[in-house]
């Protein structure tokens, strides 16, 4: 009989081997075999060995079959054909055809699912769910992002790793660093339950618990929500980033903080459209600007701010139940905007403006900065200001509009123009330099202006085309002067400290 029939005949008798009750054991073949000498149960094959079982298909060197537990270990060159897409290269191999699990070892195992690679020294793959497990330091790479972590899981039925230790899953615009990570080859998004941080080109993401979908650039998290954008950030409960358009959503203890302006937004909701220069706060919203080490906080229902292209900042808008606190003056009004082009505060709808021991109202109020604090205030149309000087009496200003001129922050001088009034109470000092009222002019003109000392106080009136003034004593003051039309007297609505702008 020639050498070839012996070997058929050889494989033949191999593949009609008895097939134990209940079991449906491997099919193989091979160029050469023998049985073991020391135990007749395995078989050592040689030359081109071939094991097929429900499935699946392995090529190998050589390998032992063990007829008895129904297991093969193969050596040398390993291919295994799982499915039409996936395969699994190696060097050493045992499979179970019971528990239908393969351990394949090597320098570098390789498991190919369509588009997904995946490499480590040691793989375990369960046929049952269609799931490769690594203990040791895997590398995967499915079409442009590439995964690494100490252990982990990929299922092939979901296209999708559960890998953790040390995880990075990365590409050449970002790089996501974890604890444990699920990811989806399909869908691109990773899903994450261990605190979090994302580096793009243009932001950096943190978060505890979320989602980041690796094609579209989009983060959405749940908890301990971070991002900094160049130069600016955002805190929160919960957030939604997109890096591309450059667009945040942020809800539950939203804090927006713009360092290239020095300004934070707080609120229970904001926004920030950074590619269009916008973002706006809603709900409780707080804006804090610091500038030359003094702060100004802003309270509104709804706060806007924009930015020019490069960042800096160009208008602010607040609207409904506006308060503003700083140490040395504070407003409230229904709506304010402020221009940084101009360097200009405007204060809409029944504003009042508190300074010192001044208030002032209008129909509109504008102030004008520059570096050394306010230069210029406007007091439009309906013009009323006042200064307590005892719990009965009050100096009192009302006209048209008015006008007061500051020096390095100090008030100069007040022009008060069109059908000017006034009520000046006239002290004197004693010999121990206590105040005593002596008098109390009041009158009419057409224009005033109103000169103040160092000490902030009215020190001269001037009044000018058509004046009626009088002095009186102070008790005979005529009832039409103690207050004029229009007086009203607001102590408990002035913010006395920053948490009071949100008392309206």
């Amino acid at each position: 009989m020639g050498k070839w029939k012996v070997i058929v005949l050889f494989t033949f008798l191999f593949l009609l081997f008895p097939v134990a009750q209940g079991q449906k054991l491997i099919e193989y073949s091979s160029g050469m075999g023998s049985r073991d000498p020391n135990d007749g149960n395995i078989w050592i094959l040689y030359q081109r060995v071939t094991a097929r079982h429900e499935g699946m298909t392995l090529r190998s060197d050589s390998a032992h079959y063990n007829t008895k537990e129904n297991s093969f270990t193969a050596f040398g060159d390993i291919i295994i054909r799982l499915s039409d897409t996936t395969f699994i290269y190696g060097d050493r191999l045992f499979y179970d055809g019971n528990t239908r699990v393969v351990d394949i070892w090597d320098d570098t195992v390789l498991l190919i699912d369509g588009r997904t690679e995946l490499r480590a020294d040691h793989i375990t793959y369960d046929r049952n769910i269609e799931t490769a497990s690594y203990p040791h330091w895997g590398h995967a790479v499915s079409g442009e992002r590439r995964l690494d972590s100490q252990q982990g899981q990929y299922n092939a039925r979901r296209k999708e790793f559960y890998i953790y230790s040390a995880v990075q899953l990365s590409d050449t615009k970002m790089r996501l660093l974890t604890d444990t990570l699920i990811y989806n080859t399909v869908t691109e998004v990773a899903h994450f339950e261990s605190p979090t941080r994302i580096y793009t080109d243009s932001a950096f993401i943190y978060s505890e618990l979320g989602d980041y979908n690796t094609s579209s650039r989009e983060a959405t998290s749940f908890l301990a929500s971070h991002v900094n954008n160049q130069g600016r950030t955002i805190d929160s409960d919960t957030l939604y980033y997109h890096d591309t358009l450059r667009y945040g959503k942020a809800r539950g203890h939203v804090r927006i903080f713009d360092s290239v302006n020095n300004i934070t937004c707080t609120g229970r909701y904001g926004e920030t459209h950074q590619a269009d220069g916008f973002s706006f706060v809603t709900d409780s919203a707080l804006v804090v600007f610091v500038d030359e080490g003094d702060s100004v906080f802003l309270h509104a229902d709804t706060v806007y701010v924009t930015t020019d292209s490069t960042d800096h900042l160009q208008t602010v808008r607040a609207n409904y139940k506006v308060k503003v606190y700083r140490w040395d003056a504070q407003a409230m009004c229904d709506s304010a905007f402020y221009s940084a082009t101009d360097s200009l505060l405007s204060l809409y709808r029944e504003p009042v403006l508190w300074y010192e021991h001044y208030q002032c109202q209008a129909d509109t109020i504008e102030l004008k900065h520059d570096t050394s604090g306010v230069r210029q205030a406007w007091l439009r149309s309906s013009c009323f200001g006042m200064q307590q000087v005892d719990l009965e009496k009050f100096n009192q200003l009302k006209c048209k509009q008015g006008v007061v001129y500051f020096d390095k922050g100090e008030p100069l001088y007040a022009d008060m123009l069109g059908n000017a009034q006034m009520v000046f109470y006239i002290t004197e000092e004693d010999s121990s330099s206590n105040p005593t009222l002596v008098g109390v002019n009041a009158g009419t003109g057409t224009d005033m202006r109103i000169y103040f000392d160092t000490a902030r106080a009215p020190s001269r009136v001037v009044t000018y085309d058509k004046p009626d003034m009088k002095t009186y004593p102070v008790m005979l003051l005529p009832n039409e002067w103690r207050r004029m039309q229009g007086f009203q007297w607001l102590p408990q609505r002035r913010p006395r400290r920053p948490e009071d702008v949100f008392v309206w």
